[in-house]
């Protein structure tokens, strides 16, 4: 953590302003289009059944549906109220990411950048208005890493926030797996600083580490058998199926069973993909592309040209950056982003799709923010990077919106060329 953090430049105003006008635009014309579309068709009926005690979707935990299912049952069963949880989880967690990269970094510029550069990166706002699973994922995992980053920055708080931490990280992985890479990393990180700063007393010694006044034990307690306990909780609907609940005493064979399922999709699919495909931002997948309630619409997934690429360019200064002035904030985002994508690499899954680049992506955010608030500091022309970048961000997040929100589209079905930059978008 570096060391000019105080609560006086706290940007905490600033944040939530921006994750409010982020809900905003998220929530208008949400409930459009009026149907079931792209991987809702999975999780829409895997909810329904659920309020039945229907097993269904049995590959995926059951958190986020479980969160679908309850929307349905108090709000009713139509569009809108489908994809309220990822709008209002969308919003939620924008405004956890900015606070993670406060705690981090103590650099209100920087935080302030990353929750503009977040909101227009195309991955987030799609997601936040599609009944998925994974913005539930993203916005649990955020909040659980402000937890720790404000653990770690404010120890007096440290127990309370680390057993929330722990519940929240055990939600996030209730909700979908793709989480679990980053979720071993503040266990390990706890266990590495204990061993540099107490030797052979690192499992019980309270001095150091990220919290001081916690044992490695009690962190292990906290981020450790917390999320696995939680984790198995979330299971709790399909304890009660009507037919072939799951034993609740035997998770072993059931995640054996998850994991075969998982294992078992190889048929070929026209948007697989691979990671870095992602990285390059050169493929593309449509989630929806009709004509709908009388007009031609899309919905695309790809990343804001601009922020996929420049946040490359900014990995690299960050890695460098982080190994010459040994700033931990830069180690900790490169580090996230490499293993939530890294994972994806070697994963034995056969099909993987572009969604995965969700937290990847979002992490690259918070790298390329901290890289454009530190060009904001040269003296020379290097400075003129901050304006640009992130006026470029916006940018093309308002040409791309059309195609990104399902708004009418003009001209018949080549109305999509315009934003056809890539063969590969295609």
């Amino acid at each position: 953590m570096q060391a000019r953090f105080t609560r006086d430049h706290d940007p905490a105003l600033w944040c939530g302003t921006i994750a409010i006008f982020f809900l905003a635009l998220v929530w208008w014309r949400l409930a459009v289009p009026h149907e079931i579309y792209f991987d809702e068709v999975h999780y829409v009926n895997a909810a329904r059944k659920q309020l039945d005690h229907i097993r269904v979707n049995p590959e995926h935990p059951m958190f986020a549906k479980t969160v679908l299912s309850l929307a349905i049952e108090w709000l009713g069963d139509r569009p809108l109220n489908w994809r309220i949880p990822s709008a209002l989880g969308g919003a939620l967690g924008l405004f956890a990411f900015t606070r993670i990269v406060w705690f981090a970094s103590g650099n209100a510029r920087a935080t302030v950048l990353a929750g503009v550069l977040l909101a227009t990166d195309f991955f987030w706002f799609i997601h936040s208005r599609i009944a998925m699973l994974d913005m539930t994922m993203a916005a649990l995992t955020m909040v659980a890493g402000w937890q720790l980053a404000a653990a770690i920055r404010l120890p007096r708080q440290g127990r309370w926030r680390l057993a929330l931490t722990g519940v929240l990280m055990g939600l996030a992985l209730g909700s979908k797996w793709s989480v679990a890479p980053a979720l071993l990393l503040p266990g390990l990180a706890f266990l590495a600083l204990k061993l540099r700063d107490n030797g052979w007393r690192f499992l019980w010694a309270r001095s150091g580490g990220p919290v001081p006044g916690i044992s490695l034990m009690e962190a292990g307690l906290w981020l450790g058998l917390v999320p696995l306990a939680v984790y198995w909780a979330t299971f709790w609907p399909a304890f009660h199926w009507a037919a072939r609940p799951v034993n609740p005493w035997d998770p072993i064979a059931w995640h054996k069973h998850m994991l075969m399922l998982q294992d078992s999709v190889k048929k070929p699919h026209p948007y697989r993909s691979v990671w870095y495909q992602w990285a390059g931002n050169w493929r593309a997948i449509w989630y929806l592309y009709k004509e709908v309630e009388g007009a031609q619409r899309g919905v695309v997934l790809i990343g804001n040209p601009f922020t996929m690429l420049a946040g490359l360019v900014a990995l690299v200064w960050a890695v460098i950056e982080a190994l010459r002035r040994r700033r931990l904030d830069l180690l900790a985002f490169v580090t996230l982003y490499l293993v939530t994508l890294l994972f994806w690499a070697t994963s034995g899954k056969p099909v993987q799709f572009l969604y995965h680049y969700l937290l990847p992506s979002t992490f690259l955010m918070a790298i390329l923010a901290l890289a454009l608030d530190e060009a904001g500091r040269q003296p020379n022309r290097w400075r003129l990077l901050l304006p640009i970048g992130i006026g470029l961000s916006v940018v093309m997040f308002a040409v791309f919106y059309p195609i990104i929100s399902a708004l009418p589209l003009c001209c018949g079905r080549p109305s999509f060329e315009f934003w056809m930059w890539l063969p590969s978008w295609r």
